[in-house]
């Protein structure tokens, strides 16, 4: 069995099965290093159980629990505050439909009473499956209809083919010709068909 990587989340019933298969080669006479050979774990980590095993049996490596700090909101909590952020900003007082951290940090403190600083409400965020969102920038004094309007009317004037949506040429400096046929020919037959 591999051992775990440091950055992946970590199997803890799979860590405590792989420390009790070391107590059982142990039992049977196996040395340190062949178990630390078997079960892909460094010699340290194999000295370390061995004396644990040895001063307290198989139950000195029953696992610790989980790993890290215990988050300060519960369940019932962290579903009151998903409810309340999947509401908008706008029904609990905030001026823009965008939730920010320091805006999702003063409402779990409204809801639950426990104050987070904004930049670690982006675990909470995590942990309730949000992701980010960067909304698209706008200037304020967009109006969607003034846009649309000048597209109907002044768009088709400003353009500079009448007809910008058919084939053309590649070249930016030389418009295709109608006839679809090269221009690259010179001379009298250059706009005869080849046969």
């Amino acid at each position: 069995m591999p051992p775990a990587s440091r950055g992946s989340r970590r199997d803890f019933a799979a860590l405590e099965a792989r420390r009790y298969e070391a107590a059982r080669l142990f039992s049977r006479g196996a040395s340190q290093v062949t178990v630390a050979r078997t079960l892909g774990v460094t010699r340290a980590a194999a000295h370390r159980w061995y004396h644990a095993w040895q001063d307290e049996g198989r139950t000195a490596l029953k696992a610790a629990g989980r790993a890290g700090r215990k988050s300060r909101l519960e369940a019932p909590q962290l579903a009151r505050v998903e409810a309340a952020l999947l509401k908008g900003p706008g029904a609990h007082g905030f001026a823009t439909e965008l939730w920010t951290l320091p805006r999702v940090a003063t409402l779990i403190e409204r809801l639950t009473r426990v104050r987070y600083h904004p930049g670690h409400v982006w675990y909470i965020l995590r942990r309730l499956g949000w992701s980010l969102q960067r909304p698209t920038r706008q200037a304020r004094e967009r109006d969607e209809a003034a846009i649309a309007a000048w597209k109907r009317r002044r768009w088709l004037q400003v353009k500079k083919t009448p007809g910008g949506g058919a084939p053309g040429s590649s070249s930016k400096t030389k418009a295709a010709s109608r006839t679809g046929r090269s221009s690259a020919a010179r001379g009298p037959r250059a706009a005869t068909p080849r046969s």
